[in-house]
């Protein structure tokens, strides 16, 4: 199904509502949609021993946070490199470069953020085929002010599921270890209780799937993503879907879409 024009989305929702499976089902009805993620814009990164990535890896080491300014170019470079982003006033920097001089001990802005960046306005792409849902980042709302800077995301959707039912649901799932297959004993149980279907074998839980770890979980979650989600408020972008699973979430998500984007959903 075509859209309109570009579409630039971010999900928001505590640890599992769903936010992959959304995407996943976005995606398969709107071809258009392209996944961009933080995390495995990193590991690439770092796999590829990228100069961003080397530093990157030796922050993790050291036990250090990624800094934003890491994320944020890894965004520009990844959108520039799809030639959805343009700014013909800065220097091309590129994650590949090899001849910044780079150490260890250099900021990351000096190094990969050339001065200007922040206060620099960006061309980009309203072409439907530059369309894509942003994941990973951001989760603050400072970090989403410093992401206006680069290219404004024009549809942000709250995924509400209450945290009692999202608890209910981790309580009942189960895991085959081997093979990381997931059963879930109200939706989808297997076909002998405990046992995984194709071998046999006995199911486990996992270790951070306990009701108390995901009850902090959730309350880290609402407190951070509260004031991420009046950020997008205030800029007019914010939808907020509610719904008690995934299969209640997604017809709202299609025709919110559908409204912004101008795409007919019938």
């Amino acid at each position: 199904m075509a859209l309109s024009r570009a579409a630039r989305i971010i999900l928001v929702g505590a640890p599992g509502v769903g936010k992959g499976t959304q995407t996943e089902r976005l995606m398969k009805r709107f071809p258009d949609l392209s996944s961009i993620s933080s995390g495995d814009l990193l590991r690439k990164n770092v796999r590829e021993r990228t100069p961003l990535g080397i530093q990157a890896e030796h922050r993790m080491k050291t036990g250090a946070l990624v800094p934003d300014a890491m994320i944020l170019r890894l965004i520009v470079n990844e959108l520039t490199t799809r030639g959805w982003l343009t700014d013909s006033t800065v220097r091309p920097y590129t994650v590949y470069s090899s001849s910044m001089g780079m150490d260890m001990d250099d900021t990351v802005d000096s190094v990969f953020i050339p001065s200007g960046l922040r206060m620099s306005k960006y061309n980009y792409s309203d072409h439907p085929s530059a369309s894509f849902i942003l994941d990973g980042f951001p989760r603050t709302a400072a970090q989403a002010a410093q992401l206006d800077e680069l290219i404004p995301i024009n549809m942000v959707v709250n995924l509400n599921t209450p945290s009692d039912i999202i608890i209910d649901r981790i309580s009942g799932r189960w895991v085959h270890a081997p093979s990381g297959r997931v059963y879930n004993t109200t939706f989808n149980p297997p076909k002998v209780p405990g046992k995984d279907d194709v071998t046999g074998e006995s199911l486990t839980r996992r270790e951070d799937d306990d009701p108390e770890v995901w009850k902090a979980r959730l309350k880290s979650f609402r407190e951070t993503s509260l004031p991420l989600l009046e950020h997008y408020d205030k800029l007019g972008v914010l939808r907020t879907l509610n719904g008690n699973s995934s299969d209640e979430i997604t017809p709202q998500l299609f025709e919110e879409f559908g409204k912004v984007f101008g795409v007919d959903n019938n």
